[in-house]
């Protein structure tokens, strides 16, 4: 269990490094550049993938470029909702997008669909409207509109990322470790073409600061998914304590450091969210 406290604590310090580089004035666009040289870096120096002719010959570019499109345009989602709902809010929504990769898998991938995931899942959609608080107005992070739509975009776009990762997964003649390399490393030439656009075309100042953020960033990031990894391989009969462990630490983790850190303010619906987005994790994985 030790791993997968160090993957969660990993994902609510991306978390933290989002709205402290917002307090701090650097752009978080280009921290989440900088981010993928590192994730690259990592994932070739940690996870060695195979890298082979014969084996490239059989990899899935389509879905490499699909992903290497969405991923830096989602990160940027994330540093928003971060920005306009809290951590609090965002990490519920990325946590419980979960449930569209769930649904994928009775859809789209053959599984038989249970009554008692489908429960959880319904628990979960019910915790994910309390928990982004749908009213009218104002508060503390700005128009009602950004408090609500950025943790949507998180959710429904961290939920087609992991259906498009499980599709990728399904290639097995392509080691999983080679095919990470190759998402980032696409994601990576799409986030410098944005970040050229960026600094040339919207006329943005290029910061320095962002590069040593992006660095961090890109750490923790590539840390949480090898903590993660690893933690499936070191409990693999026990993979529902993995996840639930992760997804809850998580939601609990960041709901922790939001009130306390960064005074995030919750309604008694917020937490009710909260507490129903707990009960949903659970569900799923036990009954």
């Amino acid at each position: 269990m030790l791993y997968v406290l160090f993957s969660v604590v990993c994902s609510v310090t991306v978390s933290v490094i989002l709205k402290l580089a917002r307090r701090y004035e650097v752009d978080t666009t280009q921290i989440i550049v900088w981010n993928y040289p590192v994730a690259v870096l990592c994932t070739w120096g940690f996870l060695q993938p195979v890298w082979t002719p014969t084996v490239m010959a059989d990899a899935p570019f389509g879905l490499y470029g699909t992903l290497a499109v969405l991923l830096p345009g989602i990160f940027v989602a994330l540093g928003a909702s971060i920005r306009y709902a809290g951590i609090v809010r965002t990490e519920v929504a990325q946590r419980l997008s979960l449930f569209i990769s769930l649904i994928a898998a009775f859809l789209l991938f053959g599984e038989t669909p249970q009554s008692a995931k489908l429960a959880g899942v319904a628990v979960g959609v019910v915790g994910i409207l309390c928990s982004i608080g749908w009213h009218k107005g104002k508060n503390q992070y700005g128009l009602n509109h950004r408090v609500w739509l950025y943790p949507v975009v998180v959710f429904f776009g961290y939920g087609i990322v992991d259906i498009l990762f499980k599709q990728v997964a399904q290639h097995t003649d392509v080691p999983y470790t080679t095919s990470m390399l190759m998402v980032f490393l696409l994601a990576m030439g799409v986030a410098f073409i944005y970040l050229a656009y960026h600094i040339m075309g919207a006329k943005k100042r290029f910061s320095v600061h962002a590069i040593f953020w992006g660095m961090v960033l890109g750490g923790f990031n590539f840390a949480n998914i090898l903590f993660y990894m690893r933690a499936h391989r070191a409990l693999p009969d026990n993979p529902s304590i993995v996840f639930t462990g992760m997804n809850v630490g998580v939601i609990a983790l960041g709901a922790l450091i939001g009130i306390f850190l960064f005074q995030e303010k919750l309604s008694f619906i917020n937490k009710i969210g909260i507490i129903l987005a707990v009960i949903s994790v659970l569900m799923i994985a036990y009954l």
